[in-house]
């Protein structure tokens, strides 16, 4: 891949000491021997997206689902009959005065399933 870092000025589109507050603010450790690279990679990927800026978007308003106007598609909330609690506890390896029986996850508690 051709090195394509220049920027508009000339010069990158972002420097090193960019590139590293941008890895210091995300918490991204990038160890300084890969920082060169880093900053190359991220400039290529910037001036591939440059032909975007060719597309006239004067008002265009912005959108938040690529679907404009969409509403609420989820059907109604319908009440339905349950499985019965003497099945679903018949399926259970262990049942306990009518509820299941799981092993502790906070502790012994001295009574493991």
């Amino acid at each position: 891949m051709p090195d394509c870092t220049k920027g508009s000025n000339g010069g990158p589109y972002l420097s090193s000491v960019q590139v590293r507050r941008i890895a210091d603010y995300t918490r991204i450790d990038l160890p300084e021997a890969k920082l060169p690279q880093m900053t190359t990679d991220l400039n290529n990927i910037i001036e591939t997206l440059q032909p975007i800026r060719a597309y006239d978007l004067e008002g265009v308003e912005p959108t938040f689902h690529p679907i404009a106007g969409l509403s609420n598609v989820m059907r109604e909330d319908q009440v339905k009959p349950g499985l019965d609690k003497s099945v679903a506890l018949s399926i259970a390896p262990h049942v306990e005065d009518g509820q299941y029986r799981v092993p502790s996850i906070l502790g012994d508690s001295g009574a493991d399933a």
